[in-house]
């Protein structure tokens, strides 16, 4: 029991020293819906960069199926709060409406448990964004919990079948993660547009 209080209290301790940062003073530290008013106004364009196709994103369009691993805390950006080193929407992925897409989720940032969903909020992130997937079965196990989601060093898989074109992010649903950076878009499209733009 002394050991679980511990670790509860280093990740406690930890998601506090790393939303300390957050992002440029736009809002006041008060409230928090306060702040979610200004956050559309602050959330980037999707990335518009070349679409390519990187190693860790398959298509096979016979089958109709992309597959993909993503990585929280692939590196330090973002106190490891990030998908495949990507933060505040700088990477947009795509995928064609009525594909099925498998995503694994790998945690290997070394202290702090992750979780990922697809979201259809694009830019108004709360402290702890209500987990509820755009598509059913589109979001890891216990998404908001810091002791039950993808621990460090563990890996999940999700599958769901995107049936509705239209604009989403992919998201990190600990509370405090999304709102500090650990979200990126995530595009269903209607005209079999593929792939990663950065």
């Amino acid at each position: 029991m002394k050991k679980r209080f511990t670790l509860v209290s280093v990740l406690a301790s930890t998601a506090l020293i790393a939303c300390g940062g957050g992002e440029p003073a736009q809002t006041s530290n008060s409230a928090g819906s306060a702040g979610a008013t200004a956050a559309p106004a602050a959330a980037p364009p999707p990335a518009m960069g070349e679409m390519t196709m990187p190693s860790w994103f398959q298509v096979d369009n016979d089958a109709r199926t992309v597959s993909m691993t993503i990585t929280a805390g692939s590196t330090t950006e973002n106190n490891y709060w990030n998908f495949n080193g990507v933060t505040k929407g700088a990477m947009t992925i795509t995928v064609p409406e009525g594909y099925t897409i498998t995503v694994e989720l790998v945690n290997n940032d070394p202290v702090m448990a992750h979780s990922l969903g697809i979201s259809t909020e694009t830019s108004s992130f709360s402290g702890a964004p209500e987990p509820v997937p755009a598509f059913p079965g589109a979001i890891t196990s216990n998404p908001a919990s810091m002791m039950e989601s993808t621990m460090p060093g563990q890996r999940e898989s999700i599958q769901f079948t995107v049936d509705q074109a239209g604009n989403y992010s992919m998201v990190c649903y600990i509370a405090g993660h999304a709102l500090t950076g650990m979200w990126v878009y995530f595009n269903v499209s209607a005209d079999g547009l593929v792939g990663v733009q950065q």
